[in-house]
């Protein structure tokens, strides 16, 4: 059985990712995998890097986004309800998937900035279509409700998310990193995954390359925050 990573933070996540791109895809065809995914934090800087050092190794790229979903709109803008947003992950399935994810993270930059670049449920549905979407760390709209004790809003807002990219293209993101928060959230998205249908996917939110650089990642938080 093989195994992709789909949830990668290269250097491009700017002081939240230590994963440099060609030692990334080299160490990825050091383990026997055949493609990875890059998903950077609200941007797409990364993936003409990542797309050429992929195929000059033989790894299958697949371009994605980690993008911020605003709350409301991305045109709201007032502290008390809109400084946090939900995360979401954007897979390209095909050149229109491509396409369509950087008119979203265009427009988050240029349109939406607000603490983060952020999409919105408007942009979503004009820009959809040819992207997989996986709903996310704990940081995700569905697990943060499942979180704040909201299983119907968790399981109303997975259900319009399959509905806008479709039952093949939403899938219910599963981690497991030791976080108290994780192991509070997992049983209750494999219920909802029951009691809905929707797939679920299992991902390792990777923004460094081996265990010796978690020392070197953890500065670059304390820088960042």
């Amino acid at each position: 059985m093989s195994f992709a990573h789909l949830h990668v933070h290269t250097e491009y996540s700017l002081l939240d990712g230590s994963n440099k791109i060609k030692e990334c895809v080299a160490r990825v065809k050091e383990l026997g995998m055949n493609s990875v995914a890059i998903t950077d934090h609200g941007c797409m800087f990364g993936v003409i890097d990542f797309y050429r050092a992929a195929r000059a190794q033989g790894i299958k790229p697949i371009l994605g986004c980690e993008v911020y979903v605003a709350q409301r709109t991305r045109f709201d803008r007032v502290q008390a309800l809109d400084r946090r947003s939900y995360h979401l992950v954007l897979l390209c399935e095909n050149n229109t998937g491509y396409r369509n994810l950087v008119k979203l993270v265009s427009a988050a930059a240029l349109e939406g900035f607000y603490q983060k670049p952020r999409v919105d449920w408007e942009l979503l549905e004009r820009y959809h279509e040819g992207l997989f979407a996986l709903s996310g760390c704990i940081a995700g709209e569905v697990p943060r409700r499942l979180q704040n004790g909201d299983e119907i809003g968790a399981k109303e807002t997975a259900i319009r998310y399959r509905e806008l990219f479709g039952a093949d293209h939403y899938f219910l993101e599963v981690q497991n990193h030791g976080l108290e928060e994780e192991q509070a959230v997992l049983p209750k998205l494999y219920q909802l995954a029951q009691e809905t249908g929707i797939p679920l996917i299992a991902t390792n939110d990777a923004h460094y390359l081996r265990k010796s650089d978690a020392e070197m990642h953890h500065v670059l938080l304390c820088m960042q925050t």
